[in-house]
């Protein structure tokens, strides 16, 4: 059985993956973003192997979750699923950067980088990833009016980018991204068409199974299957450029294979 790091699990789509996965027989190891969101899911908790606190907008945190899930041990898989959706502002973290980008996209990176590397990594991103051309000429939006809806599309094409790269620079791992479609969530409200167990199954499925047709990395998946991602993420030259800027804005350099 393996044991995977979830983060963002306390709620939504994160429970529901980390949920599924234990009545599976797997270990998870949750996320929560405070100590108040930990202890109310106590009974939640008391069935994972571990759960670490911290909040994504920060820097200083994020690496501190790094710590304490290295600190449990190896992980056989990872899914970056936190995420937000409409900031109404820009914001500003700790470090000054806009807020759904250092959730969004800084933080997956930096745990990525910080985190002991396990066999398999899962990015959650969405289809709205097809409208993030561009990202890189205004990446934290110091120049550019906000755009709440611009701003989630640029970070889930950066989710797809970077699955993709670290296909290319780590051959050893499986790296993918997801689309869970828009999911019955606080997120995706009462409306949203795809119901929580089908939001999380890719995810959960890419995780751990040994199926032949999971086996594999740099894929774009949607429902259990395969879909072509916007060009751009699948850009060589475009995820190098990513992850170099990354790596300025966070002081955080990318091991090498």
């Amino acid at each position: 059985m393996a044991i995977v790091f979830i983060t963002g699990s306390t709620d939504g789509l994160g429970r529901a993956a980390a949920q599924s996965l234990l009545d599976k027989g797997h270990r998870v190891v949750l996320h929560a973003r405070s100590t108040d969101r930990a202890a109310a899911v106590d009974e939640f908790a008391s069935q994972a192997a571990g759960i670490v606190v911290g909040d994504l907008r920060s820097a200083v945190e994020t690496k501190d979750i790094a710590n304490q899930v290295n600190a449990i041990g190896c992980m056989d898989a990872i899914i970056h699923n936190a995420g937000v959706y409409t900031e109404r502002s820009r914001g500003s973290t700790p470090e000054g950067h806009a807020g759904a980008l250092a959730i969004n996209t800084l933080a997956p990176y930096m745990l990525t980088a910080l985190i002991e590397r396990p066999a398999r990594l899962v990015y959650l991103s969405s289809g709205l990833h097809r409208g993030g051309e561009g990202s890189l000429r205004d990446l934290d939006w110091t120049k550019r009016s906000w755009d709440a809806a611009k701003a989630y599309a640029e970070s889930k094409l950066h989710a797809v980018a970077l699955a993709s790269a670290l296909a290319r620079r780590w051959p050893h791992i499986l790296s993918n991204a997801v689309d869970p479609g828009w999911v019955r969530t606080k997120m995706g409200g009462a409306g949203a068409p795809v119901d929580l167990d089908t939001g999380q199954r890719t995810q959960s499925w890419l995780a751990v199974s040994e199926e032949p047709v999971a086996m594999v990395s740099g894929r774009y998946w949607h429902h259990l299957q395969q879909e072509q991602p916007a060009a751009e993420a699948i850009d060589p030259k475009f995820q190098d450029e990513l992850i170099n800027r990354l790596g300025e804005l966070t002081g955080v350099k990318l091991p090498a294979a």
